[in-house]
């Protein structure tokens, strides 16, 4: 009887076990780290019920950016709202139950005018950019870059939606084309995702590195938003990669570094020996830059007290396009990057195009009001604008986003409220905009991206797939503007 008794807790404990295994599976974006190659699991999916806004659950609400519900909260009971500057402005800046003046109708009708989309702005079947600037200059500051005899600087800064290089890599490759160029521009000094990213081949060890999410030191954060310090003999190898064209070999590889201290720097290309670099103390921002054809870099340093700010892998000439993406964040923390450091940091890398890319880590089924968040874009973009005063600012409006209704998915009804509220930022800011939903097909376009394998199960993210093709059409909206 105790054999019998034995033999079937040993049962109970391995389907235990086995369940267990399952469950964790399910909640494994598989789909997102094979880019697709294995599609997403879940268990619970089918066991679940169902709600209007199901795919607002706890997990989700999760994911909203800690700084922005800090700004929300801080936000309740404000009961203001702004004259507008011109006929087409519309308030931001009223929350949903605030009441001026007893006038209610007068609030609602605000928010409301926020929320309805806007009609695209559209040429043919093209998505094209919308200009917001003062003065109507579009690209020109790019445009001028474009012309010169250096290197024109793009950077593309976003969270989870770009990570991996997942459409930088491809809006690069069409830039790079089209005006030359070559190298992946921008990489950090240590990556937890090396087998993930296609555009370089990226190793190392010995580096801590600190974030603007994890209250990183806002001295040392510019426009990447992290950096890193070596915890010993710290090493850093980056070679090329045939995965996309112009990128197996480049011309220049820059270190970017802070020295307080007299230490040495050493750097290596491909077959060559380690160089030493004694470096002086000081207090700004140093490069050690290696003007040779290469297919392979090397950094290595030991100095605790250093602070490595990233390596930039390009040529002297064409297009450089950088990729700085931090997953988790709305990109309000960009608010309180460094001005000094990105200036002193302009001398060996001016940027002439930041793109920003956000809204993922801001959005929730459960919100209709994003005022907050857009009034804190306008910050932002004006921040940014004062840390790079020569570069032209394009705001992209959010993807079209997944939400499970009656056992069906459709795009999230709140979607279009958050493309109005980071389209009014761009127009109260004076910057370019974009909309990046309508370009992927609007109304549903994320569940067809699904389907056909140009965007994850997680109806969020896209796959390289998807990636390549919204790449073309920013791309395209791109030539548009500069003609």
């Amino acid at each position: 009887m105790d054999d019998k008794k034995s033999k079937k807790g040993k049962v109970l404990l391995i389907v235990a076990i086995a369940v267990a295994i399952v469950v964790g599976i399910s909640f494994m974006p598989l789909s997102r780290w094979t880019g697709g190659a294995v599609k997403d699991f879940n268990l619970l999916s089918d066991i679940m019920p169902d709600t209007q806004d199901s795919i607002a659950s706890e997990r989700e609400a999760e994911n909203i950016d800690p700084e922005l519900l800090e700004a929300q909260a801080e936000s309740e009971g404000v009961m203001d709202i702004e004259a507008p500057s011109d006929s087409s402005a519309v308030n931001l800046a009223t929350p949903d139950n605030a009441i001026v003046g007893g006038d209610v109708s007068r609030v609602q009708s605000a928010v409301d005018s926020v929320v309805q989309p806007v009609k695209p702005n559209k040429v043919g079947q093209l998505v094209v950019i919308e200009d917001y600037t003062s003065g109507n200059r579009g690209l020109a500051r790019f445009a001028a870059a474009l012309r010169s005899p250096r290197v024109a600087r793009v950077a593309v800064v976003g969270d989870s939606y770009i990570e991996g290089d997942i459409f930088t890599q491809n809006l690069r490759e069409n830039l790079q084309n089209k005006y030359g160029g070559a190298g992946v521009g921008y990489v950090n000094m240590f990556s937890d995702l090396t087998g993930f990213r296609r555009s370089v081949k990226q190793s190392g060890k010995g580096w801590k590195t600190f974030l603007a999410s994890k209250k990183g030191n806002k001295e040392y954060l510019a426009l990447s938003e992290q950096y890193a310090k070596p915890t010993g003999v710290a090493t850093a190898t980056y070679k090329g990669s045939t995965a996309y064209n112009h990128l197996s070999q480049w011309n220049r590889s820059k270190f970017l570094f802070i020295a307080p201290n007299n230490t040495v720097v050493k750097v290596k290309t491909a077959g060559n020996e380690w160089q030493e670099r004694q470096i002086t103390g000081a207090p700004g921002v140093q490069c050690v830059s290696v003007d040779v054809p290469t297919a392979e870099f090397s950094v290595q340093a030991s100095d605790k007290d250093l602070v490595a700010l990233g390596v930039w892998l390009d040529d002297s000439k064409g297009v450089s396009v950088d990729c700085m993406s931090s997953r988790g964040i709305s990109g309000l923390s960009l608010s309180k990057i460094n001005p000094a450091l990105c200036r002193q940091m302009s001398r060996d890398i001016p940027y002439d195009l930041i793109i920003l890319e956000f809204g993922i880590n801001a959005m929730s089924a459960g919100q209709t009001n994003y005022s907050v968040y857009s009034n804190r874009m306008v910050e932002v973009v004006n921040h940014v604008r004062q840390c790079y005063p020569g570069a032209d600012i394009l705001m992209m409006g959010i993807g079209d986003r997944g939400q499970k209704k009656g056992g069906e998915v459709h795009s999230m009804s709140v979607v279009p409220n958050m493309i109005a509220a980071q389209r009014e930022a761009a127009r109260r800011a004076h910057c370019l905009f974009w909309d990046t939903r309508e370009a992927m097909g609007g109304e549903d376009a994320i569940v067809a991206w699904s389907r056909d394998g140009r965007a994850n199960k997680d109806y969020i993210h896209l796959t390289a797939k998807g990636g390549k093709e919204l790449a073309t059409q920013l791309y395209n909206a791109l030539q548009h503007a500069l003609k």
